[in-house]
């Protein structure tokens, strides 16, 4: 029961929360996706799970380093997250510190 409403608590702000309200996420999968893929594939345990890690890591709490041509992001939790896993958004619009 709690799988079902954390699924369409998640399809309620995806239909009723328009893009332009919504905080801009770092990932390239969108918090709410993660969170709704995790809970749909595994099961309540893991989208909690993933919840709880997205609002740890997913803030503005981050320091993205520039490491040769490699950016990587830093969160407060001194968690580390390729580039390839950050969203557009936040590698365009982060100052970066550069690492030879």
């Amino acid at each position: 029961m709690i799988k079902i409403i954390l699924l369409l608590s998640i399809k309620y702000y995806w239909r009723f929360v328009p893009e332009s309200k919504r905080r801009k996420c770092l990932f390239k999968t969108s918090c709410s996706h993660y969170v709704y893929q995790q809970t749909k594939e595994k099961g309540i345990q893991d989208g909690l799970r993933a919840l709880i890690f997205r609002i740890n890591n997913c803030n503005n709490q981050y320091q993205i380093i520039e490491i040769g041509d490699e950016k990587i992001m830093l969160t407060k939790t001194n968690k580390i997250f390729p580039e390839k896993e950050l969203s557009d958004f936040i590698l365009k619009k982060s100052n970066t510190y550069g690492i030879p």
